[in-house]
């Protein structure tokens, strides 16, 4: 590493002792300043680092004669460059003035040639003017020749090609449909001619395509209905070329539904005749067969005797035919549909003037045309069905006949509203038929009604308490009809309400006025049990008939419930009152009813004890002094008993025995039974109570009918009959035991009766 200090000077004298060295502080500050300066400097900056690499490239070693010459040696350098510069710069000063003067020579040149371009520009300008002004004369004749070719293709149509359009002679087939297409697309594209400043040109040939389009339509009308003419019976199916035609002529709303309508007529007046020929001839399919029918079947006609059927081929031959129709027109309508509605809305658009409501929007359905072209096509026959089916219904006299016709109708009008719509002719038809004979329906029952409330033989009740012959006659009818409605469609959802249900005035006509009659003819009978009995067989009866069907109890079992419960209760009345009297035990109760009064008063409190008037009670010990508990009349009573006890529930039965339900009679025995225990016990604890009252002690019978009784508890026994008591005994011992006299107990009547 070079040395920054002098070479002789020695390390080890010390600075303070030389003459020439300056301070030491002064020394010190020069050396940290020095120090400073180099360590402050950045050697990152850019000017000392292209130094130090010069210095590195010119392999410069740091010594002490380097150090003093570099700074001689750069300037030297510096020097040298600058003289080498100016040389060139000579040099190039002298190739400049070569180039200019070279420059000076291009210039005059140019300019002479330029002298020349403008003389000979001067004489070909008008060579060059009329050349390019024919060639604008060229490209103009070539633009309005491609236009007359392109109009000429375009909106001018062979006179060989308006022939076919127009000419009758001339067939309809596909060129027809082609030219008549291209026909219509002139016509729409002369709207662009009369965008242009000169419109007569579209204005001619827009009213040239119109009149050809509609002597084409005309055409096509036309021969659409000489082809509906000749249209095959036996498979009325429009064929392809018809449904392609009818399609274009929709474009033409009005000659379109006017085509519709002549095929409708067409249609209406051979379906008309197919139906009489099939009510008159044979029955010979579905759109008829004319005189070519099936012989072999008998017609319609030969059942008219029988409504039922009768009414039945008519609607299946109008069902057969109704199918055929519309299989025959739904390739039309329906796979056609989407084309149809476009070219109708095409033609309302093109023909405002057709639209019978302006701002009403008009949009096709196919399949309510389709079902609007069917019933139309069926008009004669629906016409004809109405009046035989009224003249048929009118003649006969049996409703539960009627009634089937009804049912049918109403099945064959909701066939018809499926295929052809609610809203069709045939649905009104169907309803106004159902209708009619449903009030021919309730007419006769109301006549057989009436008939029967002047009958009075009629409603005379039977010997044996049954219901009357015409009110079984009456359910049986019933009966039929409920089989009838249940078979029908939509039976089996019965209605929420009576409005709702469809059978509900059924039962108004046929089961309430027969029923109101058999609980009127009850009157006859003076006999209170008779009468109960007899309209108890009348309700069974009824209910019986109407329970199984849902459809008929939904309405009419709450009533009829109500009325067997009212006159259960009545049978329960009258079976317990003849348990009681029978029995002998009624006597008593009768004996016991004031009796009866005092104990009801001695459940009530004291305060309403003291709120009442003092009264006359009757005490329980004067109760033996009662003429039926006297000891002949008690033991007659008790004797009574026993003889009734043994065939007691035979002959409450056999009180019974004329009500025609062995369930109802053991029900309300049982029940009368049960309340006669409740009396007997009644009995039985008032005449215990009499004994306290008296002093007597409960008895205890042995065998023998000897008890032991009294207050001493001597033995005693029952006196028989014609027995004479002992004289001399005391008063209370004379007082016979109540209940030595009347020994059944509840618990004994209930085993035997049970």
């Amino acid at each position: 590493m070079t040395s920054y200090f002098p070479a002789g000077a020695s390390t080890g004298s010390s600075p303070a002792s030389s003459p020439i060295s300056p301070p030491l502080s002064q020394r010190s500050t020069a050396l940290s300043n020095r120090l400073s300066s180099v360590l402050s400097a950045s050697y990152a900056d850019s000017d000392i680092r292209d130094a130090l690499e010069t210095l590195s490239v010119r392999g410069i070693h740091n010594t002490p004669e380097t150090r003093r010459q570099l700074r001689l040696d750069v300037q030297k350098e510096v020097v040298d460059s600058n003289a080498e510069i100016v040389k060139d710069f000579g040099n190039v000063a002298e190739q400049l003035k070569r180039i200019g003067s070279v420059i000076s020579a291009l210039n005059q040149t140019c300019d002479e040639m330029r002298k020349h371009i403008d003389q000979a520009k001067q004489e070909t300008a008008p060579v060059l003017e009329e050349a390019t002004a024919l060639m604008d004369q060229k490209k103009g004749t070539e633009t309005k020749q491609r236009l007359l070719d392109a109009f000429s293709k375009h909106f001018l149509v062979p006179e060989e090609d308006l022939m076919v359009l127009t000419a009758a002679e001339e067939p309809i087939d596909d060129r027809f449909f082609d030219i008549l297409a291209r026909v219509k697309q002139v016509h729409h594209d002369c709207e662009l001619l009369l965008g242009g400043e000169n419109q007569r040109l579209g204005l001619e040939v827009m009213e040239l395509s119109s009149r050809y389009l509609n002597t084409a339509y005309q055409k096509l009308y036309r021969w659409i209905q000489k082809e509906f003419q000749s249209l095959n019976l036996e498979d009325p199916r429009i064929s392809s070329s018809i449904r392609r035609a009818l399609r274009v002529l929709a474009e033409k709303p009005s000659l379109f539904h006017s085509c519709l309508d002549f095929f409708a007529e067409a249609r209406d007046y051979v379906l008309s005749d197919s139906f009489h020929y099939a009510l008159t001839d044979a029955i010979s399919g579905a759109t008829g067969a004319g005189a070519g029918g099936d012989r072999s079947v008998k017609p319609i006609e030969f059942s008219a005797h029988d409504p039922l059927r009768y009414v039945g081929d008519m609607l299946a031959w109008v069902h057969s035919t109704t199918v055929s129709e519309r299989e025959a027109l739904e390739a039309l309508f329906v796979a056609d549909g989407e084309e149809l509605a476009r070219g109708i809305q095409a033609g309302l658009s093109s023909e405002p003037w057709s639209r019978i409501d302006e701002d009403e929007e008009v949009t096709f359905d196919g399949r309510k045309a389709l079902s609007d072209l069917v019933n139309r096509d069926l008009t004669g026959v629906s016409r004809s069905l109405r009046q035989r089916v009224e003249l048929v219904i009118q003649g006969h006299d049996d409703p539960v006949t009627c009634y089937k016709v009804v049912n049918l109708l109403s099945f064959y009008r909701t066939t018809f509203a499926k295929l052809v719509g609610p809203q069709s002719n045939l649905v009104d038809l169907m309803q106004a038929l159902e209708k009619f004979t449903f009030g021919h329906f309730e007419t006769l029952m109301r006549d057989q009604a009436g008939a029967l409330s002047t009958d009075h033989a009629a409603l005379a009740p039977p010997d044996d308490l049954s219901p009357p012959e015409f009110l079984l006659d009456a359910l049986e009818s019933l009966l039929s009809l409920m089989k009838s409605h249940e078979a029908s469609v939509g039976s089996d959802e019965p209605a929420e309400t009576d409005s709702e249900n469809p059978f509900t005035p059924v039962l108004r006509a046929a089961f309430d006025p027969f029923l109101t009659l058999a609980r009127s003819s009850s009157d006859e009978l003076k006999e209170t049990t008779a009468q109960t009995i007899y309209r108890t067989n009348i309700i069974l009866a009824a209910r019986a008939t109407v329970q199984p069907f849902s459809f008929a109890s939904a309405t009419h079992i709450a009533p009829l419930s109500t009325a067997l419960s009212t006159l259960r209760t009545n049978l329960l009345d009258v079976q317990h009152q003849f348990l009681l009297e029978t029995s002998g035990l009624q006597t008593l109760l009768e004996a016991l009813e004031p009796f009866s009064r005092t104990v009801n008063d001695e459940t009530e409190t004291q305060d309403e004890q003291s709120d009442k008037p003092d009264q006359q009670k009757p005490q329980l010990a004067d109760l033996a002094s009662l003429a039926a508990f006297q000891p002949e009349s008690l033991v007659a009573s008790s004797q009574q008993l026993d003889d009734f006890l043994p065939s007691a529930l035979m002959d409450a039965t056999d009180n019974l025995k004329r009500v025609q339900s062995a369930s109802l009679v053991q029900s309300v025995t049982e029940d009368a039974v049960e309340a006669f225990c409740r009396d007997f016990e009644f009995v039985e604890g008032m005449i215990i109570a009499a004994d306290e009252a008296r002093g007597m002690t409960q008895v205890t019978f042995g065998t023998g009918g000897s008890v032991i009784s009294g207050r001493s508890g001597r033995s005693s026994r029952r006196p028989g009959a014609g027995e004479d008591r002992d004289e001399g005994e005391d008063d209370k011992e004379d007082q016979w035991s109540l209940r030595s006299l009347f020994p059944r107990t509840t618990g004994e009547i209930r085993v035997l009766l049970s």
